[in-house]
């Protein structure tokens, strides 16, 4: 690692407010697989055993966070914040936070073409990171580094956290409970055709779990959703 990398990555270090103990982890995290493949260095390796790793740890340390935070919660509600914190746009945020895409390593084409701009990659560096931290000092100190950055989001309130996606978490509540998918189907229409007005429904295991009325078939199985998630973290 020559000087100037290696005084770069120090900068980085602050900001996360973690200082490695062997800094090839966090040289190694923001490796992305484009600069091995076009720059054919042998001497590094790409970042993608250690997103794998951090993808991992990171659900596990939001789950004991989002555990100690809300002990009374129920499990629906806890996962639906997880869902939340772990979901690409979050990571994405949270890797800019920390000026994570200064620091990238990409290849050519992948620079050219916007990499350091591009969700999927921010996000899949921030897990790589939380990878390389727990392999360089175990849970514990990870878990100390998220609380860090988790802190300011883990309380906020649900609906604004979701931006309104409920279908996408009933869906994930439903497999993971019921291992099949919900089922929407629209009850009737009103109103003229310059201003209508739908309801629709959703069934969760052959039940209906909830009715929702909206501006659009889309928007009233929303709501649905949304009254279905509701429910069910009653129960």
């Amino acid at each position: 690692m020559d000087e100037e990398r290696f005084i770069s990555l120090k900068e980085l270090e602050t900001r996360l407010g973690y200082q490695f103990n062997q800094i090839e982890w966090l040289d190694q995290a923001l490796t992305h697989k484009s600069f091995i493949h076009q720059t054919n260095t042998p001497v590094k390796e790409s970042n993608e055993v250690l997103e794998f790793l951090g993808d991992s740890v990171l659900n596990l340390v939001v789950s004991h966070l989002l555990f100690k935070t809300f002990p009374e919660a129920h499990e629906g509600i806890l996962s639906m914040r997880r869902a939340h914190l772990v979901k690409r746009s979050s990571l994405a945020y949270l890797s800019k936070e920390i000026r994570l895409e200064d620091h990238l390593l990409l290849g050519k084409s992948e620079l050219i073409d916007g990499g350091r701009k591009k969700s999927s990659i921010l996000a899949n560096t921030y897990e790589a990171l939380i990878g390389a931290i727990y392999m360089d000092s175990g849970f514990d100190r990870t878990l100390e580094v998220l609380q860090h950055h988790l802190g300011p989001y883990l309380q906020a309130e649900i609906p604004s956290l979701l931006f309104n996606d409920y279908k996408s978490l009933l869906q994930e509540q439903a497999q993971r409970t019921q291992g099949r998918s919900p089922k929407y189907q629209v009850l009737q229409e009103e109103g003229p055709d310059h201003d209508k007005r739908f309801q629709a429904s959703v069934s969760v295991g052959g039940e209906v779990k909830g009715i929702g009325w909206g501006k659009s078939k889309k928007e009233a199985e929303q709501e649905a959703a949304k009254k279905a998630l509701e429910e069910i973290s009653t129960k």
